[in-house]
């Protein structure tokens, strides 16, 4: 019995330290250099995708989605309804998010770009509040996935959750 204790408070010192000893997730110096491809067809998404990255989701210029999103907009995010204008009304209705002018280029921390076919996702860090230690934060990830139709994204994927209501 004492061994099988020992185990478990080994195990647990363990998971203690791997999880202080995380290490930070960290963007690249010049974020819009990954949105290049050599194929055609995948260098037009990935730049579709930096658009859709720089001008509406940095600098939050909502008026222009109809030139990188279809009016279909395939969505998965549980928090935004599908099709352009439901897209449009949760980043400026829902989200309140106001554009800026001057804003022409990419500043969020990017991590990677992949494409394949039609599909191209973005990778970038995040850093949150860490629940089990007051007053600290810790690093992760975020994805968004984009499916293009002709150059403008039709469906779309990231890991959102549903956001509580408001207070």
């Amino acid at each position: 019995m004492a061994v099988k204790f020992g185990i478990i408070a080994a195990l647990a010192a363990l998971t203690s330290l791997s999880a202080s000893a995380q290490e930070p997730v960290v963007g690249v110096a010049d974020p819009e250099s990954l949105f290049q491809d050599s194929d055609p067809a995948l260098h037009r998404n990935k730049q579709a995708a930096l658009h859709i990255m720089r001008e509406l989701l940095q600098c939050n210029q909502w008026d222009r989605a109809g030139e990188w999103l279809t009016d279909q907009y395939l969505q998965h995010n549980p928090n935004a309804s599908s099709g352009l204008a439901g897209v449009v009304y949760y980043f400026t209705q829902v989200m309140k998010r106001e554009p800026i002018k001057d804003c022409d280029v990419l500043t969020t921390e990017i991590v990677a770009v992949m494409a394949d076919d039609d599909y191209v996702t973005v990778l970038w860090p995040r850093t949150y509040p860490n629940p089990r230690k007051p007053g600290e934060t810790y690093s992760t990830s975020w994805f968004d996935t984009w499916r293009f139709v002709d150059g403008k994204a039709d469906e779309h994927w990231d890991p959102a959750t549903i956001a509580p209501p408001a207070n």
